[in-house]
Parts: structure tokens; sequence; C-alpha cells
């Protein structure tokens, strides 16, 4: 029971110090925490006559503050959390500088005339340690707390990644070996021995290369795109054996397909979605049409495919689930850094997703 308290009393201190919900809290608790150390850490009672011993208080208040806030909300996220160590060094060095240079103004040219007369300051070196030991101090604290919640937040994200890896993965299982998918290539293939031989054979060959990809190569956590860009081909060449107008273009160069590295089966799901949509049971024309394209740092993936009006989407309940879990794997895996974009019209389906490479 002693165990179960103290890991519940140790939740509830994470929460607070990471939580959303308890931001207000936390600024409350740090603000007036700082005040009262203030008082008790700088003997200011007899240096100010009156009122003004109160304004140095201030001063010395409001500057650390600002510093606090600077160091979380700019220079950690701009410099630490970015690797860029001496850069943040330099600018927190810099901030130090200026805040004591902007107390010491204050108490030598605006307090200055109301200091009392015989009060005895410490000398100079000792006053500045001591500055210098409160400052890194407040620095030492707001550097922590934004670490902590840093490392916090990573794990949390790490761990439902994890999660929701294993859930897609489980998913995948299912459908790797699919009866029904071999039963129909299969006939294809018996079909096509008797009157295409090579292309029987060549059938066969991507249906390993398919299976190959789908049981060893998209188990870790990053493939390369050139055999995402196979899978994705090899698996539109399986359906072009039942009907054509399939189109699948790839606009970069040929050598960046070997050395980007990406999550596997990233297009997999929209890809599946727009060959169940694009079904037309009138037997009309229909079409997918799947671009992939680099600039720089970013992948540009589209995907366009035609509707029947007559074809029922919501029979494909699992390509909701399939949507709210490749978005959900997005946001995880790239935060704001993506962009996804999904249309429907009376005849047409598209989805356009960009992501960092």
């Amino acid at each position: 029971m002693e165990d179960l308290s103290e890991n519940y009393s140790n939740r509830q201190l994470i929460s607070i110090l990471v939580d959303k919900r308890y931001r207000l809290l936390r600024h409350a608790i740090l603000l007036i925490g700082f005040l009262g150390l203030l008082f008790y850490t700088v003997n200011l009672s007899s240096e100010y006559s009156g009122i003004y011993r109160y304004y140095s208080l201030l001063s010395i208040y409001i500057t650390f503050i600002l510093m606090f806030y600077i160091n979380m909300y700019v220079l950690i996220p701009a410099f630490f959390f970015r690797a860029k160590y001496m850069l943040y060094l330099l600018a927190l060095m810099v901030m130090i500088i200026l805040g004591l240079y902007n107390l010491t103004f204050i108490s030598n040219s605006l307090l200055g005339p109301f200091r009392v007369q015989d009060h005895q300051k410490i000398s100079d070196n000792i006053g500045n340690l001591v500055w210098f030991i409160i400052v890194y101090a407040v620095i030492l604290v707001t550097t922590t707390i934004k670490l902590f919640q840093k490392w916090t937040s990573d794990r949390d994200r790490i761990v439902e990644l994890k999660d929701l890896t294993l859930h897609m993965e489980l998913n995948e299982l299912k459908n790797q070996i699919n009866p029904h998918f071999l039963f129909n290539m299969l006939n294809n293939v018996n079909v096509l021995i008797k009157n295409n031989p090579d292309k029987a054979s060549m059938i066969i060959h991507k249906l390993s290369e398919f299976l190959r990809y789908q049981l060893y190569e998209n188990s870790g956590e990053k493939t390369l795109l050139s055999a995402e860009v196979r899978f994705l081909s090899n698996f539109l060449n399986f359906e072009k054996i039942r009907r054509d107008n399939f189109q699948f273009t790839i606009e970069t160069d040929p050598a960046r397909l070997s050395s980007i590295f990406l999550p596997p089966n990233l297009f997999t799901t929209f890809v599946e979605n727009a060959l169940k949509h694009s079904v037309d049971l009138s037997g009309a024309e229909t079409y997918v049409n799947v671009h992939i394209r680099i600039e720089k740092v970013r992948l540009f993936f589209r995907c366009v495919n035609s509707r029947s009006e007559d074809y029922n989407a919501s029979a494909t309940a699992n390509g909701g689930l399939g949507l709210a879990n490749i978005k959900r794997r997005l946001e995880l895996l790239y935060k704001d850094q993506y962009s996804l974009d999904i249309s429907s019209s009376e005849k047409e389906y598209t989805v356009n997703l960009i992501i960092p490479v």
C-alpha cells in the first residue's frame, strides 16, 4: 500500500510539472516562490529608506523574472533544443550581463540618492559573486524544468508511437498473406501460363517481391524510399491484371530513392483506399493516379482516384480506421512538420501529403 501511495504521489508531482492543466498553477508557484526567496536571500531592508526599499526589491524581481522566461521560452527552444549549445551559452551570458547591468544602473542612478548613508556595503567582488550565484541558480531551475518537460513529452510520444506501431503491425500481420488475394493471383497466373507465359513469369516475380517486402523489409522503424516505391508499384501492377488506368509517377533523381529513409507503409493505406473506392459497379471507366515528388527536403505524395456514386464507401469500414491510424501516426512522427489534405467530390477523391525527408 505504501508503494502504491508513493507511486501515486510521484505521478501527481510529475503531472503538476508537465501537464498543461496545471500550467497556471506552475507559474503561480514559481512566481510566488521566487518572490519569497528574494525576501529571505536579499537583504534590502536597511540599504534604502522608506518605500524605495520595495522599489529596489521590485526591480530585482522583475529583472530576474524576465531572465527566467526569456531563458525558458526563447533561449532553450531556439538554441538548446536544437543542439546549438555554444550559442545557447553565449546568449545566456549576454542575457545575464544585460540583466546585472540593468540592476546596477537602477541601484546607482535611480535609487542611489535614497540609499541609507551609514549602510555598510559588502565588497564589490563578494557582491558580484552572490549575484552570479543567484542568477545561475535561477537559470538552472528554469533549464531543468524545461528539460524535464521535454524529456517527459518525448518519452510519452515514443511510448504512444510504439503502441500505435504495434497495433498497425498486428493488423498488417493479419493481411500479410491474404488467402483471397493469393487465390486471385494464382488463378490469374494459371490463365496467363497458357496464354502469356512471359507475363505469368513476371507476375510471379513481382508477387515474390511483394510478399518479401510485406514479410521482411517493412518490419523495421525505417525503410528505403526505393523499397516503398517498388512495393506500391507492384501493388498497382497486380490490380492492372483485372483493370487498367493506373498511373504511378516518380519525379525525382533515382539516386535519391536509395538514400532516403522513411517509416514503412506511410502511403499504403491511401493507395488501398483509392483502389477500393475507385471500383465502379456499373462497369464504367475508373482510374487511380499516384504521384511522388521530392523537392529539397520535402516529399510530396499525391493520390487521386475516381469515385462511383453507386459504390458504398461505408462498406469498407477498415478504411476509416486505417485513415485514423495513419493520421495519428503522422502526428507522432512529424508533429507539425507535415501537411495532409484530403478532399472529396462527387466523382473524385484526392489525397495530398507533404512530409520532411
